[in-house]
This record gives structure tokens, C-alpha cells and sequence, in this order.
């Protein structure tokens, strides 16, 4: 099984979104020991915005790097993606990774009958963090449940922990809540099982 680990937070050591999404891949070793893992940390090696240049292909190191992005999506059996939650969204970095990711003819292709995803052989797991509380609005993950699906993906679970800036006590009891439903986590490849 190969997996993507995905970190998209600026707060490195510190960062919940971090923990949870390395808490996951843990998991997933535990259930199956031989699997290669793949990190892109996105704060340390950030992807340039698109752009008129980016888009126009206008420079090969681009090129080649928006390729191996790709390359590197596409071979992923499993995808886990640490959200920390900035201004009520994703992080700007990671938003530049979708957008290498969401290339049409690889990942999507328009039909006769609307756009149909074509990586829906693979299944994501995300690490949802937020210093505050925000109940049902969960804005981010729906923009994210949105595009992976517009990929063909239908496989996604999420593990959410919030408050993180109340306090220290909320911030314990929140990461160990959302932990322990890691803990719980089928960490089986479903296609295989299929």
C-alpha cells in the first residue's frame, strides 16, 4: 500500500493538525507493516500559487515539479491530509496542491453527461484542526469532501479536533478525543478486501 502524508500546517512542532495526520499513518503501519509512505510538508516546501506563468507551462522546472506532484497523487493507495484551519478555511498551501492534483484528463474529464472524477481508487483520511469552535460549520471539510469528490473520490473519513485555543485543558481533550477515534480506525486497504 503507498500512502501520502500531506501536512499543509505552519506551526511545525507545534502543530495538532501535524500530530493527528502522523497519528494516522501510525495506524495504518499498524495495520498493514509494509506500506511506503510518502511526506510532502507544504509549509516547508511550499508549491507556487497558480498563476498566468504556471498555468501557461511557460517553465520546465515547473512543469516537471507539477508533474511529479501529480505522479506522486496518483500512485497513493491512501491520502492523509493534516487541515489546520486558517481564517475559516485551508491553508493557502494547500489549496496550491489541490490545484496540481485537480488536472483534467488525469484526475477529471468532462463528459457529455457533467464532469466525471477518475481517481476515485483511493481513500482519504483527514486531520481537521481549529483553535476555536464552530459546531456544524464546517466549511473547510465540506470544500474538500466537494473537490475530492469532483476527483472521483467517495472514500473519506475525518477526525476533527477544535477549541484548540481555549485552553490547555480543552486543546488535552480535544487531541485525545480525536485520537482515540484514530485509535479506532480500519486501517484495512478496502479495495483490497472488495
Amino acid at each position: 500500500m503507498n500512502i501520502l502524508h500531506i501536512d499543509s500546517s505552519a506551526l511545525g512542532q507545534n502543530s495538532a493538525s501535524r500530530e493527528l495526520s502522523a497519528a494516522f499513518v501510525e495506524r495504518l503501519r499498524q495495520h498493514q507493516p509494509k506500506v511506503h509512505v510518502s511526506h510532502r510538508d507544504l509549509d516547508r516546501d511550499p508549491l507556487p500559487h497558480l498563476s498566468a506563468q504556471t498555468l501557461a507551462a511557460a517553465d520546465d522546472a515547473t512543469v516537471a515539479e507539477n508533474a511529479a506532484v501529480l505522479q506522486q497523487f496518483l500512485d497513493a493507495d491512501v491520502v492523509v491530509i493534516g487541515v489546520p484551519v486558517y481564517n475559516f478555511t485551508i491553508p493557502t498551501a494547500l489549496k496550491a496542491w489541490i490545484d496540481r492534483i485537480a488536472v483534467a484528463g488525469k484526475t477529471f474529464r468532462y463528459t457529455a453527461d457533467g464532469p466525471e472524477g477518475l481517481a476515485g481508487d483511493k481513500r482519504v483520511l483527514l486531520a481537521v484542526t481549529r483553535g476555536g469552535l464552530r459546531g456544524t460549520d464546517n466549511f473547510e471539510e465540506g470544500y474538500l469532501r466537494h473537490m475530492l469528490g469532483f476527483l472521483g473520490i467517495e472514500d473519506i473519513d475525518s477526525v476533527r479536533a477544535e477549541g484548540l485555543n481555549l485552553s490547555p485543558e480543552h486543546r488535552r481533550q480535544a487531541m485525545n478525543a480525536a485520537l482515540q477515534q484514530i485509535a479506532r480506525l480500519d486501517g484495512e486497504d478496502r479495495r483490497e478486501a472488495a
